[in-house]
């Protein structure tokens, strides 16, 4: 028998709507109680917590990377539950710190369990497939939704209410579910994963704008903040006054990271100008060049950072797939 580990944290895939149409946490995740059945499949359901998605941070996803380590090889996959706002994050976390050969798959929904057309319990059960198909091996962590498999390294929300709301931008979709098959289309490199213990590093993510200054950098500077990520404009650029505040921080010996605010597409330094990204690679900022977005960056700077990396290995394994 194939024995899967079902971990349940909560999200709009585990809430109702009330008569008055707004979506709420009910005091039992519905899919708890949920009859799903997959022949030959043994299923332990946890309900680890019950949390909107945006009140899980880096403290939860060690909560549930440790949950993950202490099953051992008792388990054949693990299917995660999550809400959808937060889950590329809580993907790319486990994905970045966990080193083990079964399949690791997370889901959420759009819609709450009692929606017109609601999807949690058809993308719960798409995510228990995954899971026990042999194919699924050594894949790290995966996002299902919607029939897609997604890399929790080039995962991303891209839409607010869509139950498509999930794509890889630069990657493609790995694999799809059909009636009766799981696909994939391709292997991804090795991933570079770290072990980590605690998670006490403060990493604050900015957003390059047009007339950006450097008001918020000199504060960030002060603050003694442990790292910076920079969603720069384009290719990796910034304002003038922004390049400047920048100097400021790296000064300090905080490092600062960069990744594009671009949808598609990653950072990489192009321009040789006052705040082009040659310039401020030449500064010492570090581009995360495998990397679509600040979250994503920001957790793999943190993982780093606690693992004491010195500087050179810290840039390396930031631009590392």
């Amino acid at each position: 028998m194939t024995k899967i580990l079902v971990l349940h944290t909560g999200g709009t895939i585990s809430m109702h709507e009330d008569e008055d149409g707004d979506v709420e946490t009910g005091v039992v995740n519905p899919l708890t109680e949920a009859q799903v059945e997959i022949a030959d499949v043994v299923l332990q359901v946890e309900s680890i917590f019950n949390l909107p998605s945006e009140h899980i941070g880096p403290k939860h996803m060690l909560q549930l990377q440790q949950r993950i380590l202490a099953a051992g090889n008792q388990f054949d996959g693990v299917v995660i539950t999550h809400g959808t706002d937060t889950l590329e994050e809580t993907a790319f976390f486990l994905d970045s710190t966990l080193k083990v050969d079964f399949p690791i798959v997370m889901t959420g929904a759009m819609r709450s369990s009692n929606e017109l057309g609601s999807d949690g319990l058809y993308n719960y059960q798409s995510a228990l497939r995954v899971a026990t198909s042999n194919a699924s091996r050594k894949r790290g962590v995966m996002v299902v939704m919607n029939d897609e498999i997604h890399a929790a390294r080039f995962v991303t929300k891209t839409h607010t209410t869509n139950v498509a709301t999930f794509a890889s931008p630069i990657s493609g979709a790995m694999g799809l579910l059909t009636k009766r098959q799981v696909i994939y289309f391709y292997d991804l490199p090795r991933r570079h994963v770290l072990p980590i213990q605690q998670v006490n590093q403060n990493i604050p993510v900015l957003k390059a704008y047009a007339g950006m200054n450097g008001q918020l950098f000199q504060l960030l500077a002060d603050a003694n903040v442990n790292g910076l990520i920079i969603e720069a404009l384009g290719a990796g650029n910034l304002s003038r006054e922004a390049a400047k505040g920048v100097s400021v921080v790296l000064e300090k010996g905080i490092p600062v990271v960069i990744v594009s605010r671009s949808f598609n597409g990653v950072a990489e330094p192009v321009y040789d100008y006052l705040g082009g990204g040659v310039q401020l690679e030449r500064a010492g900022v570090i581009f995360a060049s495998s990397i679509n977005n600040g979250p994503k960056a920001r957790l793999k700077l943190l993982i780093g950072l606690e693992n004491q990396l010195a500087p050179d290995d810290l840039r390396c394994y930031l631009r590392s797939v």
